[in-house]
């Protein structure tokens, strides 16, 4: 039984949230809090193995408190947060703060997909109670080494997956990178709505140029392209040049972005001359698209366990037999950047 505690200062939505987690029987609602103050003694006293957080709240806004939670007492949390410009911002923040997750909430009516929010919440809810928050905030820094190029032979391309938890390492492994990498294609499970604003954020904190990737946009030198959510990534050659291809075709793996998708696509476009790792989350997205990677030739790594805040996708994808190695989140980088310098000689 996964015991959650429910901060909100809605007491609509505290009613609806605890009647859609307990739904399935698994996870039981222990308290509610109308605000942060309320919570931190409830926390005390009910010891919950998840938090769900709303982040607009009277007596102290959610993103403090979060600040709090991760300095104080690390736990999983999810953020539930509203689907606007100024939401999609500060979830980005709460994820970088040390949220596993987060949900879109249900509009004030409730109408639209209140079912489908309560499966999604539940599922997150899961994952959330399963991940390694204390090991990732414990984890020792790792010495800054920066690399000083990754110029790569042309056509060569970097290609990255992820779940849950995936925000902060995409945001450490692309944080390494000089501007001259060749170009990245990135999938990230995420709701659509938030991944122009998760491009857009990375933009600002790293050194490569970071975009929502658009249909038969050139993959150029030096930038990286999300995949848009509820959109498929795919890269393709089309007179000479690559582009990313965006469509909205059929879910593969349970998920739209999908990481197999992109995977596939990098293995029949790119083959020997692509690099690609696979990252924190649950599931098994992504494991077959790299197990073709690494048959066509290229270098694959995983995000080793103690490392993802959930090792779900890359145990799966070692397990396979779909990675040459795995590695902390630290040294992902630096070995995709090893493995280029390698084409780039055998070239």
């Amino acid at each position: 039984m996964i015991k959650v505690l429910v901060v909100d200062d809605s007491a609509l939505i505290r009613e609806v949230l605890s009647k859609t987690l307990a739904a399935d029987g698994d996870i039981k609602v222990v308290g509610t809090a109308h605000d942060p103050l309320d919570a931190r003694d409830k926390i005390k006293a009910l010891n919950p193995d998840v938090v769900t957080l709303d982040i607009e709240m009277p007596n102290m806004n959610g993103l403090a408190f979060l600040q709090k939670i991760m300095r104080l007492r690390p736990m999983p949390v999810v953020m539930v947060s509203t689907l606007t410009t100024k939401g999609a911002n500060e979830t980005m923040l709460a994820l970088e703060l040390g949220a596993v997750d987060f949900v879109a909430k249900p509009s004030s009516d409730l109408s639209g997909g209140i079912e489908r929010f309560g499966i999604m919440l539940r599922e997150k809810v899961r994952f959330a109670a399963a991940s390694d928050v204390q090991a990732r905030v414990h984890r020792a820094p790792a010495p800054n080494v920066p690399i000083k190029t990754a110029a790569a032979a042309a056509g060569s391309l970097i290609a990255i997956g992820a779940s849950t938890g995936g925000v902060e390492a995409i945001r450490q492994v692309l944080s390494q990178f000089p501007a001259d990498c060749p170009p990245i294609v990135i999938a990230q499970h995420m709701p659509k709505g938030f991944t122009g604003r998760f491009a857009s954020r990375l933009n600002d904190l790293v050194d490569v140029t970071v975009l929502e990737a658009e249909d038969r946009m050139p993959l150029a030198v030096g930038h990286a392209y999300i995949a848009p959510g509820d959109f498929h990534l795919r890269v393709e050659k089309s007179s000479g040049q690559l582009k990313c291809r965006v469509t909205q075709d059929e879910q593969m793996s349970g998920h739209r972005p999908s990481v197999d998708v992109l995977f596939e696509s990098v293995a029949k476009v790119i083959g020997p001359k692509a690099v690609g790792a696979i990252l924190t989350g649950m599931g098994r997205d992504g494991a077959n698209g790299m197990k073709m990677m690494r048959d066509a030739g290229a270098f694959t790594i995983g995000q080793a366990k103690g490392s993802a805040l959930i090792y779900g996708m890359p145990k799966v994808a070692f397990e396979m037999g779909a990675v040459v190695e795995e590695a902390s989140i630290e040294k992902i980088a630096p070995r995709l950047v090893q493995a280029l310098m390698r084409i780039k000689a055998a070239a």
